[in-house]
Formats: structure tokens, C-alpha cells, sequence
């Protein structure tokens, strides 16, 4: 539901705002307000998850400001309680940061683009079949009580019953699933810190290790000055201390997300918004125009979320990602040779422009899918909620900039596009080679017990080997 509600609202929003003699600007502070709401609380509500693991709460949580939205502004008083009502909705949307970490930690790492791509779908669907509603919307003319309900109140009365519905079926048919951890999976801060516990209360030497040749049982002397059948066994070391970041386990911001991967795959999380919401701003059309060709586009984008839900399980993500790259490289080059400057008459120019749009959102799906799934495995399982949050916030700073980018210069079309050109050939070159494996911070907790000719030695690690990191982070 949280793509349906503004493909619900927004078609009929600046003419309610129009009737309660709202300037102009409102209409941009609306807009702003839904998506600068959901920006700050998409890490909080990610930061619940990480240290409850209970979504169905957060959920639950999250829905009443979605009701409560909605009914302020089918209530609509003034447009300041309708600027309010946005902002009060768009709390509602930072629980999808805790839907993805939840889909992150419930899922296989190469199952994951085709969990998140079905997911994806979904949501285009609900962008897809929001503007029809208005079609019996538009009907509506009554009262409820002191309540007017017609085609500029009703979007926010149905959205507010459809919430309503949401939380009832939430509360009565989900329930938290833990995922099953594999023998190789790391397990919860408690869990670990339980296992080293009754780990710590079993004896280090067993009878059977104690059978090895050249080992020395607990009834013989002290290794000072002891002698063996093979020489003289000298005082064993003392075990290294453990590196400072295996002492602690404290979460490090730094040095989670300013790694060369994670940086890029927010680059590119931003670009590609960036991008698409300045050329939206471009086009400028009339109210028909926009539906049908947010229509078309929205076919075209389920298909190709369907088409990249295939492709994942064939090929790496991050060839998928570099496909996608490519395909938005070769639109914005297209914008800027036809669009900036049309050639032709009116058939060229429609031809090219339909050009341009098909490119765009061509290139989308590939884009969006690898990268959520790309970032899902370079970052910590144990602060997925946070790092979705992180994402997307970062993502609805992109869809904030954008329009007012292009909407200043819309005369300097070249710069424009010029500059989107620039930002997409920064992020493909900063691509790293698919046939490097990526690196992951995560720590798993291991023991590993040797018995050699001689000596027992015992060791504990905080960290897996690299190559075994490397290994199941192939892409």
C-alpha cells in the first residue's frame, strides 16, 4: 500500500490545495513533506528492527501514522492540516526499511535479486493501478457527519480504510519468522556471547585429544625443565591478544559505510533516482498525458522487473548492474543529442522522445534490483535495518533534488543533461571489475582445535578465513 497512496492522492492534490487557498509553493512543500518524513525516520525505524528482530510490531507501529495521515487530510481544514497530513503519512513509509532487512535476513544471498525483483514488482503494480481508483473517486459526493466527502476529500478516506484493513490483517495473519541459520551463518551478539559462555565452561583438553603422541597429560609436571623422549619441550607462549576490533563488538558507522563498494552502490542509488525524477520534472506534461504515460511506463518497468527477476538467477548481480549502467548511459546520451535540441517535425520529435523514455525506464529495473541486492551482501546481516534505512534515505534525498534541479533549469537543457551524463559516467567507471570478489565486515565467530605430533594447540578466531568470506560472496 505505501506505493498506492500517493498514486491516490496525488492526481487531485493541487487542486485540493486550490480550494483551500493554498499558494503554489504548497504544492512543492506537500510533495517534500511525504518524502522528507520517510527520509529521517527510514534509519530509525531500520535501527528498531536491527536490535528487536520484531517486524510485525514495527509494522503495526508504523500503519497508525499511515491511518492518521490520511484521515487529516480527508478531514481538510486548511492547508496547513493538509501539509501536516503528508508529513504525518510519510512516517509510515520508514517501516520498509525494516521489510527489507527483514527479506535480507530471511533470505539466501543468491536468492535475494530475485526476492527483491518480485518485491519491486509489486510495488510498480500498486504505482500502476493507484491513478484508477480516482476513476470512482471522482464520484463521490456527500457528507459523513460534518464531513464533506467528494473527489478532492475522498483519496484520503479510502486510502485511510485501506490502512485500516492492512493493520487488521497484519495483527491477525503475520507472525515473525526467525530465519534458519546454516552450520556457517553467525548468529545474534547474545547467541555468540552464549556459546562462548558455555564454551568457557568445557574443558579446553579431552581425553581423547590428550591420547595424541607427544601430549602432556594434566597429572605430569609443569612444562619448566621437562623432558620428553623427542628433546626438551620449552613453556608455551602465551596466546597473541586479539585485534581491537575483535574485542569489540561495537557498531562502527566509518567503517561500515565509507568502504569503496557500499559508497558506490549508494552513488548509484542516488544517481538513478536523481536522474529519473529531473527528467520526470523535464517532460512537463498535461494530466492525460502523464497518466498514459505513466501507465506505459509502468508495464514496462513490471516487465522488466519479471525479466531481471529471470536474468538474477542465470547471471552475477553486478553484471546485472553494469548492463543497467549502460542502458541509462546510452538514454541520457540520447536526451542530450534529441531532447535538449529536437530535430524534425512533430513525428520525429514524438518518435525520439519515445526513444528517450523507453531507454530510461528500460534501465531501471537492472539498476534497482542489483543494487539492493549488492548492498543486502556488503553489509552486516546484524544491521540490515539500519543500512536499508540508510539506503533509502538516501534514495529520498535523490527524489527531493532532482525535480528542483531540473526545475531550474529547464532553459539550459544541455547543462542539465549534461551534468546527469556526468554523474552516470562517475558511477560506471566507479564500478568495481565483476571478477573481484566483494568484501564483507561481518564478523563470525569460529573455534578451531589442532592436535599435531608433539603439542595440542587451541586456538579461537573472531573472523572466518578471507577466502571463505570471498567464497560465499561470489557473485
Amino acid at each position: 500500500f505505501s506505493p498506492l497512496s500517493p498514486a491516490v492522492i496525488l492526481p487531485t492534490i493541487w487542486r485540493y490545495l486550490q480550494t483551500l487557498d493554498a499558494e503554489p509553493y504548497f504544492l512543492g512543500l506537500g510533495l517534500s513533506a511525504f518524502s522528507l518524513s520517510g527520509l529521517l525516520c527510514g534509519p530509525l525505524f531500520g535501527h528498531w528492527s536491527d536490535r528487536t528482530r520484531k517486524t510485525k510490531a514495527i509494522i503495526l507501529f508504523a500503519n497508525i501514522f499511515e491511518i492518521a495521515g490520511n484521515f487529516m487530510y480527508f478531514m481538510g481544514y486548511s492547508k496547513w492540516l493538509l501539509l501536516s497530513s503528508r508529513l504525518v503519512a510519510g512516517i509510515g513509509t520508514g517501516a520498509g526499511a525494516s521489510i527489507f532487512g527483514y527479506l535480507t535476513r530471511s533470505t539466501a544471498p543468491e536468492d535475494r535479486a530475485t526476492v527483491f525483483a518480485a518485491v519491486m514488482a509489486c510495488r510498480q503494480a500498486g504505482l500502476l493501478i493507484g491513478p484508477a481508483f480516482n476513476l470512482f473517486l471522482r464520484l463521490c459526493n456527500f457528507h459523513i457527519g460534518p464531513f464533506v466527502v467528494n473527489k478532492y476529500t475522498s483519496p484520503g478516506l479510502f486510502m485511510c480504510f485501506l490502512w485500516v484493513l492492512l493493520e487488521l490483517v497484519v495483527l491477525f495473519m503475520y507472525w515473525d519468522i526467525m530465519p534458519q541459520r546454516g552450520p556457517h551463518v553467525s548468529g545474534t551478539e547474545d547467541e555468540l556471547e552464549e556459546e562462548g559462555e558455555e564454551g568457557e565452561a568445557k574443558p579446553l583438553v579431552t581425553p581423547t585429544s590428550l591420547e595424541c603422541y607427544g601430549s602432556v597429560g594434566p597429572g605430569q609436571p609443569e612444562f619448566e625443565g621437562h623432558s620428553l623422549a623427542n628433546g626438551t619441550l620449552s613453556p608455551p607462549s602465551p596466546p597473541p591478544s586479539p585485534p581491537p576490533s575483535a574485542q569489540s563488538s561495537g557498531f562502527s558507522p566509518s567503517k561500515e559505510y565509507l568502504r569503496e563498494e557500499v559508497v558506490v552502490l549508494l552513488t548509484a542509488q542516488f544517481i538513478t533516482l536523481f536522474n529519473q525524477t529531473a527528467l520526470e520534472k523535464f517532460f512537463n506534461f498535461g494530466e492525460l498525458e502523464n497518466s498514459i504515460m505513466y501507465c506505459l511506463c509502468g508495464v514496462e518497468v513490471i516487465a522488466g522487473f519479471f525479466f531481471v527477476r529471470w536474468l538474477s538467477q542465470h547471471c552475477a548481480d553486478r553484471v546485472i548492474l553494469a548492463v543497467g549502467l549502460i542502458i541509462c548511459n546510452v538514454s541520457c546520451v540520447w536526451c542530450l543529442i534529441f531532447l535538449a535540441n529536437p530535430l524534425g517535425g512533430l513525428p520525429w520529435q514524438l518518435a525520439e522522445f519515445i526513444i528517450g523514455v523507453f531507454l530510461q525506464v528500460l534501465g531501471l529495473p537492472f539498476v534497482a534490483v542489483s543494487q539492493v541486492s549488492l548492498f543486502s551482501k556488503v553489509t552486516a546481516e546484524k544491521t540490515q535495518g539500519f543500512s536499508q534505512g540508510l539506503r533509502r534515505s538516501v534514495g529520498g534525498l535523490a527524489t527531493i533534488l532532482g525535480p528542483l534541479w531540473a526545475g531550474g533549469l529547464t532553459n539550459n537543457l544541455y547543462i542539465m543533461l549534461g551534468v546527469m551524463m556526468a554523474l552516470l559516467t562517475l558511477l560506471t567507471v566507479s564500478m568495481p571489475d565483476p571478477r573481484t570478489p566483494l568484501r564483507h565486515a561481518q564478523p563470525i565467530a569460529t573455534s578451531v582445535s589442532v592436535c599435531e605430533p608433539g603439542i595440542s594447540v587451541f586456538t579461537e578466531a573472531a573472523h572466518a578465513s578471507e577466502s571463505f568470506l570471498y567464497h560465499s560472496l561470489e557473485l
